[in-house]
Order: C-alpha cells, then structure tokens, then sequence
C-alpha cells in the first residue's frame, strides 16, 4: 500500500540561529495493505513527522512518497485534502471532540465532506465498529477517556479509508483504557483496516504486528513483533 522511497524533510531553524534541520533523512520503508505496524523512537527521532508525511499534512522535501501506485508526495494542498478525507483517517492523543455535541454527531463531522451519494448509516456503523453503539446520544464529557478516543477511532473510521493513522492514542489515557483502545485497533486490523501506530512506549508497541524503530531522523531498526507478550501488554 506504501512505498517511501529516500524521504526527507529538512526544516529551517528560526534566526538568530539560523541553519537547518533534517527531521528525517532517507527514509525508505514499505506498508502492505492489512498490517498493522508501530513505528517509535525517543522525542526528536522523527517519528511524528514520518506520520505528517504518511498523512499528506506534511510535504517532504526529497524522495517519492506512493500510495497504492500513486504518487501523493507532490499533490496540491487541495489534492491532498480530497485524498486524505477519502482515504485516510487520523486519530490523536487528544481527541479533538467537539464538547456540546453527541458521539454520533462527532463520528458525523468528516461526512460533511464526504463526495459519497450517501452517508446514511455510515456513523452508527462506525460507532458499533468500536463498542459504542449505546453511547451515541452521549456527549464527550458524560463519556470515560476510553470512550472519548474510541469515539474518536470511530470518527477515523466513518469514510471507511484504506489507512487508519494513530499518533500516540492512548497518551492520555490510563492503562484500562489504553488496553481497550489498542484490543479496538487489533479488532479493526483482524477484520483488514491497515494500521500505523506512533509511540514511544514499548508496551504500546507490542500490540502491533511490526515494529519499525526511528533514530535521528533515519530508521534503525524494522522487526515483526511476534506473538503479543502479555506481560510487556500489561505494563501499561
């Protein structure tokens, strides 16, 4: 599904000192459809910029960037809306929910818009993905931390994407909650969803199926994880 191809992003440092800075430096990784890879690394390493890129928010300054054999890393700022809202949902450590409104109304936002025929049913199907069909009425504060992100992960889900991107999710969360938001990403892996986890905890990253480990702005390390360790899960 992903082809990065010698992927760099280089910054210019602010005066007075000036300069620059390579936050990733010939990155070259491929993503088939269906896994669900970790990709972590210290603060600094690069890993959230990686996710900018992956996510068309953020355009690299060398390489290829090709999705499904389309080149996406040179799309206008308009392209790569229209391709992230069809193709792609994102899922923060905050989880950005609008407070006075309900958990379906939230899950509903991105089909504003949707270029679909029609939407109807598409956000109570989001909401059951993820164990929460008896919680739309509610809204974010009459809700756990848990829910809150699992409605956010809904929300991701609802124009169905091919790729769903989850930036330090359970970062806020107490480790109940966080083990139900990774069990929810699994079950949505199982049943095909190709998934790209940001974190630097490892227990966290344990629950993927790859883990791809970014140092300064380059990768050092690209491993499957093998059968989940329950005691590394239980650390969290």
């Amino acid at each position: 599904m992903i082809e990065l191809e010698q992927i760099g992003k280089r910054y210019v440092r602010p005066l007075p000192d000036g300069g620059t800075i390579d936050a990733l430096a010939n990155v070259s990784l491929t993503i088939a459809r269906g896994e669900f890879v970790a990709i972590t690394g210290t603060s600094g390493s690069g890993k959230s910029t990686l996710m900018n890129v992956l996510g068309l928010l953020d355009e690299p300054t060398g390489g290829r960037y090709a999705f499904e054999g389309q080149e996406v890393s040179r799309l206008t700022p308009a392209e790569r809306a229209r391709f992230r809202n069809k193709r792609i949902g994102f899922v923060f450590q905050a989880f950005h929910l609008l407070a006075r409104t309900t958990a379906l109304e939230n899950v509903e936002l991105p089909l504003v818009y949707s270029e679909r025929a029609s939407t109807e049913g598409l956000a109570q199907r989001a909401l059951d993905a993820v164990g929460l069909s008896d919680r739309m009425s509610h809204r974010p504060g009459e809700l756990s931390g848990g829910q809150q992100q699992r409605v956010a992960i809904a929300r991701a889900l609802v124009n169905e994407p091919d790729l769903i991107l989850a930036d330090e999710p359970t970062g806020n969360l107490d480790p109940q909650s966080a083990s139900e938001v990774l069990r929810v990403l699994q079950q949505l892996n199982a049943s095909g969803r190709t998934i790209v986890l940001v974190t630097h905890d490892p227990a966290v990253a344990s629950w993927a199926q790859r883990i791809v480990r970014l140092e300064g702005g380059s990768i050092v390390g690209d491993r499957r994880s093998g059968p989940a360790n329950p005691a590394l899960q239980e650390a969290l």
